[in-house]
């Protein structure tokens, strides 16, 4: 088997709601980056805060949607990060409409 397309990885991303807002991590901005390689997928994200009282509960849903995608033998790693930080900035047109925040 192969590697999925980082669209079908993204895709897998934006079933994960982040509880605070209830929009998806993608659309968020959280999602910083998809990386394959020979050896599998790194997936780099952020939370809105360091404080984020969800995160655990955001990657762990991450991992779970991304798992059944990702097969043996190759590895899903997902990493925290916190550089750059998170700003609304990053959130797609549509995200920031559904929040009501201006462009």
């Amino acid at each position: 088997m192969s590697l999925p397309s980082e669209d079908a990885l993204r895709g897998a991303l934006r079933t994960v709601i982040d509880p605070e807002v209830g929009l998806n991590i993608v659309d968020l901005g959280l999602v910083y980056g998809i990386d394959l390689h020979d050896g599998g997928v790194t997936v780099r994200l952020t939370m809105t805060s360091p404080a984020c009282p969800m995160g655990d509960l955001v990657m762990d849903e991450a991992r779970a949607a991304l798992e059944p995608l990702v097969p043996d033998p190759y590895d899903l790693e997902l990493q925290l990060v916190w550089e750059p930080p998170w700003s609304p900035a990053l959130m797609t047109p549509g995200a920031k409409a559904t929040l009501g925040w201006d462009e």
